[in-house]
């Protein structure tokens, strides 16, 4: 199957027939043929955005394996089993790592030497290794993949000096072939960083928007009425899912004890649980039998939840790529997010101090990315604009409409005076000092870096000294922002005036600017906060309607024992809450629903929306876009009308002249369609009692469906992965159709 892929040029056909899907997204056909072309490719694009295709559809269709580097062994496993299931052989993609035992090691040599394989994946530390180094000279290398390339700038959130090798090593194996570097979050520094240590500066760079225009941002002052205020949030959204995020263990506890007191349906997850604890806890979050979790950062890295509502920062992260990242686990179905975080400079100066012991270089990077994240919580411009400007992304739009700056503009002013003492400070500080500095000066500050510096003696020493650090700190944010300078980060965030500044000092204009730390607090705090925050597009679904149908689904989610949006998502029902379906074919077209769901849950949806529909004298949209359903390929049918007169798999098989990992992986992508199949007769003559038993017990536990962690958790001596297949596909059928 791979060869005929190799053999066929025309991306989209792969695209549709290896992985199943009809169009590209984003830049990802770009990026694919700059690959293609031996172009150096430097891939940006948030999580979701698809971008480990943009690396698995070239392999597949150069000559040659892809080289993958990822820094996490899950994530390989993960992948490796991914690729695997699409429905080619296994030798098609490997991994190479410290947990391979020497006989699996030989065979994953024997099939990159016979040509099987199109994509190894390696972590830094295998790649460095002499016995690999040498033995993938010997291999015919298409591309080098760098994934989490934002792990080799000292800048980027979690830095391994490992990857700092990857290059040398490149160079070493010797092979001119093409470098791809991917990031989920890269600032403009870590980005420079990136390219510069691939020695790839010349790289055709990609960069998707970091915009998710459903999320709203707010920041509230943190104090001791801030749990209470969190309280009355979460009492104001019954129902909806949330999670709130604390630095400590300890904070994680008593906040969910503090919930749960309070009637709320809360618990916490952090490292220090046990791993059941953990999990039971994570499965009552999806299964919606709690509504809120409190948790450090070691929650939501697998965690794809889409209808979480609000994501709260009960303390404020450590940098703005951390905080990005959480706040993503927001409104994944482009519904409602809100992302509420309460700021406290105290926990700064307490953050302040765990920065303290590092080494100096890492202090200065650390405290770098800390004032960012303080910047962003006490700006009074848009926040969208802050947070993309932080990621290298202009936002033009005036007002965003949907961040607590917007929605509650402060007072606006004149600012050219105040612009031109701060441009006149820092070009006569010579652009070689941090903005601490500049404001000591421009307040008459005598600190000892400006007595040393002899700045005392400057015109522009205490200019500014009617206003205090704090305003002058809000000026030099807000100068940022509108481009008349930049911080230096390589000089650890040094002011430099930009060419739209020279401009400016050499003829000021007039400038409008926010008043920041207005200490006008709002008397009026509205108790509906939901009201106040919920700046979300709105939506014309029927809402009675659609709460009918929440609780109907919750419902057969319990009786089901499984996750409501398994069932189906949110943005199905709003859907189904608009078009009024009442028969199969109508609930067929609702946005999300397929034949298979359709089939097996829809009929009390149904009935439900009917009577809704004759009891409130419902007049229903006569103008609903109909889809075009997919005919079966004679296969699918052939395979299905084989197994219910319970044909073995192994003449299945050869009737259709297909391989038995060609064959298991046709049933699995017929299962996941939602279509129902019994091949219980099969796996009962394969598989023993007891080991079915054991793999349907897995799956109904599991966080994934991966194949590979089901071997790992079982043993890969007692198990083999076409049992756990099989067994899979009967739990798949039986459960989810």
């Amino acid at each position: 199957m791979a060869k005929e892929l190799i053999a066929d040029s025309r991306l989209h056909d792969i695209l549709k027939r290896f992985f199943g899907f009809n169009h590209f997204k984003g830049n990802q056909e770009a990026i694919i043929k700059s690959v293609l072309e031996g172009r150096d490719t430097f891939v940006i694009m948030p999580t979701g955005g698809g971008k480990s295709l943009c690396y698995q559809l070239p392999a597949l269709r150069s000559e040659g394996t892809a080289i993958i580097i990822s820094p996490l062994i899950a994530l390989m496993k993960n992948q490796v089993d991914s690729i695997r299931n699409f429905g080619s052989e296994s030798g098609i993609a490997h991994f190479l790592n410290s947990l391979l035992s020497r006989t699996e090691i030989i065979e994953v040599k024997a099939d990159l030497q016979s040509g099987k394989t199109k994509m190894l994946y390696v972590a830094p530390e295998s790649l460095t290794k002499e016995e690999n180094v040498d033995f993938l000279k010997s291999i015919k290398i298409s591309f080098y993949a760098i994934d989490e390339a934002h792990c080799i700038s000292e800048w980027g959130h979690d830095f391994r000096p490992e990857y700092r090798r990857i290059r040398p090593i490149v160079e070493q194996i010797g092979q001119r072939v093409p470098v791809m570097a991917l990031t989920a979050t890269a600032t403009p520094k870590v980005q420079a960083d990136i390219q510069k240590n691939l020695g790839m500066t010349d790289a055709a760079v990609y960069k998707s928007s970091f915009n998710r225009a459903n999320l709203y941002y707010e920041i509230k002052q943190k104090g001791e009425s801030t749990l209470r205020d969190i309280i009355k949030y979460i009492k104001g959204a019954p129902g909806k899912s949330g999670i709130i995020y604390c630095l400590s263990r300890k904070k994680v506890e008593e906040i969910a004890e503090a919930l749960t007191i309070n009637g709320i349906k809360a618990l916490p997850y952090h490292a220090g649980l046990d791993p059941a604890t953990r999990r039971s806890n994570q499965d009552s979050f999806l299964m919606e039998e709690c509504d809120i979790i409190v948790a450090t950062i070691a929650f939501g890295m697998g965690i794809d939840k889409p209808d979480v509502r609000f994501v709260i920062h009960y303390d404020m992260p450590k940098s703005l790529e951390g905080y990005y990242q959480e706040t993503g686990r927001a409104g994944r179905d482009d519904g409602e997010g809100n992302c509420i975080a309460y700021y406290s400079y105290d926990d700064i100066l307490k953050l302040e101090k765990f920065v303290g012991k590092k080494s100096v270089n890492e202090q200065e990077i650390a405290r770098q990315l800390l004032n960012e994240t303080v910047s962003y919580a006490e700006t009074t411009v848009c926040r969208r604009k802050f947070l993309l400007h932080y990621f290298g992304e202009m936002y033009n739009e005036e007002n965003c409409a949907n961040c607590d700056n917007c929605q509650h503009p402060k007072n606006k002013f004149d600012g050219q005076e105040f612009v031109t003492i701060a441009l006149e400070a820092i070009d006569l500080t010579k652009q070689q000092f941090k903005a601490k500095h500049v404001v000591n000066v421009i307040c008459g500050k005598s600190s000892s870096s400006v007595r040393s510096a002899g700045h005392e003696e400057l015109e522009v020493f205490g200019k500014g000294d009617e206003k205090d650090e704090n305003f002058w700190n809000s000026i030099i944010r807000q100068m940022i922002l509108a481009n008349l300078i930049s911080q230096d980060v390589d000089n650890y965030g040094v002011l430099q005036i930009t060419a739209e500044g020279k401009k400016f000092l050499k003829k000021p204009v007039p400038i409008q600017l926010v008043v920041e730390n207005d200490d006008e607090e709002s008397d009026d705090e509205d108790p509906e906060i939901m009201d106040q925050a919920g700046g979300q597009k709105g939506t014309t679904a029927d809402s009675v309607l659609f709460a009918l149908l929440k609780d109907l689904r919750k419902d057969i989610s319990r009786k089901e024992n499984l996750p409501p949006f398994v069932i189906f998502q949110d943005p199905s029902l709003e859907d189904m809450a608009i078009q009024y379906p009442i028969n199969i074919e109508e609930l067929k077209q609702i946005t999300g629903v397929g034949a298979g769901k359709a089939q097996k849950y829809g009929k009390p949806f149904l009935d439900l929306i009917k009577n809704y529909v004759e009891e409130n004298d419902i007049i229903r949209p006569n103008d609903m876009v109909v889809k075009s359903v997919v005919n079966k390929s004679g296969l699918k049918v052939y395979i299905i009308q084989s197994i219910d007169r319970k044909m073995s798999l192994e003449d299945i098989a050869m009737a259709k002249n297909l391989s038995a990992d060609e064959l298991l992986s046709e049933i699995e992508r017929i299962v996941a369609s939602g279509t129902k199949i019994d091949i219980s007769y099969y796996i009962d003559e394969v598989v023993d009692e007891y080991h079915q038993d054991e793999i349907m017990d897995y799956f109904s536990e599991a966080e994934s469906d991966s194949v590979a962690d089901c071997l790992a958790e079982l043993g890969e001596d007692d198990y083999s992965e076409d049992e756990i297949r099989l067994v899979r596909i009967k739990y798949m059928s039986e459960v989810a159709n």
